[in-house]
């Protein structure tokens, strides 16, 4: 219920304006997929808390689902839109299974008070980065951005970009 109350209280709109918190989607395109996604998934036996649906053109009502599939795409695939799906585990070590089980690995937060729990998720999850306490979008450019599996190659940020960018090339000069 509170999840619901906080994602609800997002206000959507111009982001030059400071009180808009979600902005539009890329491309009228992009809202129209994930109002489909997010129906292929409610067909499947999801249920939408809130949102589901698009707003004008370009905006997408924060979403928040539960009793997803594993297999619909807004649960399988990255969705990049604002949505979240609730998935209720008995055990910790089945949640982070159930993450690896995705063929991406961008990022993961975990919420918890016990740093063992933090250290095992940071462990034994199979994404470029953990977060704990924290959404899984959290970022500075110091650092090392990215993901694993089809979340992507490499890593972002101004030293790991540079790193990227750079060939390496050895000379060596005998005076003897």
């Amino acid at each position: 219920g509170r999840l619901v109350g906080l994602v609800e209280a997002l206000r959507l709109g111009d982001p030059l304006d400071p009180q808009t918190d979600l902005g539009p989607m890329v491309e009228p395109e992009e809202a129209e997929r994930v109002e489909r996604w997010v129906a292929e998934a409610v067909a499947s036996g999801a249920k939408v808390l809130t949102g589901g649906r698009r707003v004008g053109r370009s905006m997408f009502a924060p979403t928040v689902l539960t009793g997803v599939p594993p297999e619909s795409r807004v649960c399988a695939q990255e969705v990049f839109a604002p949505l979240v799906g609730l998935y209720p585990f008995d055990d910790f070590a089945t949640a982070l299974s159930e993450v690896n089980r995705s063929s991406y690995g961008l990022q993961a937060g975990v919420f918890t008070k016990d740093i063992g729990r933090a250290f095992r998720g940071f462990d034994a999850l199979e994404v470029g980065g953990v977060i704990i306490n924290d959404v899984p979008t959290y970022r500075i450019d110091h650092m090392p951005y990215g993901g694993v599996k089809d979340s992507g190659l490499g890593r972002e940020g101004p030293r790991y970009t540079i790193e990227e960018m750079t060939e390496l090339k050895l000379m060596v000069i005998n005076l003897g």
